[in-house]
């Protein structure tokens, strides 16, 4: 019986033994290095890259050639600019070409090269390098040089061509070869004469007023939400499908390359926003969903609200930042004179990061309380 008896405790105890016992084995490294500023680089271009596909197949040769030639024009001025300075060159780390991708998909499909190379020049010149190269610019480089070519050439950024024409693959949108300085080409001919095989012939009436913001804002024309979610709307050369750029965002957040909370907060902050405004008077408000998915605001909070260097790192500023990124867009969206204002939203959220990060920073443990044990007495 003491036999049998122990012979049981035996098991009992193996058994115990194996299930607290259990250590996970992994093979080496395990201590890692954080990602170089390449590598976080290299990832944001592909992700970019389906973007760009999309983007390609939707508009046509006219858009590959307008981000080849705004990538080019960042990379050539930040080396140029390097090279003035007797400095070696920058252009290694990516970044400079991840500010032309992102330019060009913030640009109207048919948009002057020209005007892009501008744009380029402008965007890396002024907002990266007057501040000290990457590490120190304020202000997100592709949102400035946008906003200076929408300063300068209203016009031009504002003239929409429609999607999915026939003759995309063959033959460039006219505008895009405007002679600089000269009259934008007009595109109107060229528009009318395009047959659609979903939707007819369209009229110049379709090209002025394409994208979904400027037909609800002008027209009271509501475009479907599932058109703008799944990419069958006209508008900028990558704003157009929303789940496409949620997608690929996702592949950032997975590779641990982007903090989620920024573009979370920003769509919240729009959400939100905009269902107070929509629940106050639905008819003369656009819904939430509707504010979510049209315009660049889901590219914006992806890619651009996320900039490392321009935007907040404490755990209540990232928040703080994406709400008031949110709430600026659709306050100049329903308010302003423009239909868009997720560029200006965003250029607002970066002048406000510095400030926002110090009212937000959290106290350093185990200390400050004698302070305020002071300041109640």
């Amino acid at each position: 019986m003491a036999f049998s008896g122990s012979i049981c405790r035996i098991g009992k105890l193996s058994s115990m033994v194996e299930k607290t016992t259990a250590v996970e084995l992994r093979t080496s490294p395990h201590i890692r290095s954080a990602p170089s500023v390449d590598q976080i680089m290299r990832n944001v271009i592909y992700a970019l890259l389906p973007v760009c596909a999309f983007a390609v197949y939707q508009f046509g040769i006219s858009v590959l050639a307008l981000i080849l030639v705004t990538t080019l024009a960042c990379v050539l001025t930040e080396h140029m600019f390097c090279w003035f300075s007797r400095i070696p060159t920058t252009i290694g780390d990516n970044s400079a070409a991840v500010t032309g991708v992102l330019l060009g998909l913030t640009l109207p499909p048919g948009f002057p090269l020209w005007m892009a190379i501008v744009a380029g020049f402008i965007g890396i010149a002024l907002a990266k390098v007057m501040f000290g190269g990457i590490g120190f610019n304020v202000f997100n480089p592709a949102l400035v040089g946008r906003a200076f070519v929408q300063a300068a050439f209203p016009v031009a950024i504002t003239t929409w061509t429609p999607a999915f024409a026939p003759g995309r693959f063959t033959e460039f949108i006219p505008s895009t070869w405007t002679i600089p300085f000269a009259a934008p080409v007009s595109v109107t001919e060229w528009v009318e004469g395009i047959s659609f095989s979903t939707q007819g012939t369209l009229g110049i009436d379709g090209f002025t007023g394409a994208t979904p913001l400027a037909l609800q804002k002008f027209q009271q024309i509501t475009t479907d939400v599932g058109s703008m979610f799944l990419g069958i709307s006209a508008g900028s050369a990558g704003e157009t499908s929303a789940l496409l750029i949620f997608l690929c965002g996702m592949y950032l957040v997975f590779r641990k390359m982007m903090d989620w909370r920024i573009p979370v907060a920003v769509l919240l902050g729009a959400f939100v926003t905009a269902g107070v405004f929509f629940l106050s008077d639905g008819e003369h408000y656009p819904d939430p969903f509707f504010v979510l998915f049209s315009g660049g605001l889901m590219l914006g909070a992806v890619f651009m609200a996320t900039d490392m260097v321009a935007s907040p790192v404490t755990p209540w500023g990232v928040w703080s930042y994406g709400i008031l990124i949110g709430f600026v867009t659709v306050i100049i969206r329903l308010f302003g004179g423009l239909s868009e204002g997720v560029m200006y939203a965003i250029l607002l959220g970066n002048a406000a990061s510095p400030l926002i990060e110090a009212v937000t920073q959290p106290r350093v443990y185990g200390t400050g309380r004698e302070q305020q044990k002071k300041a109640e007495l």
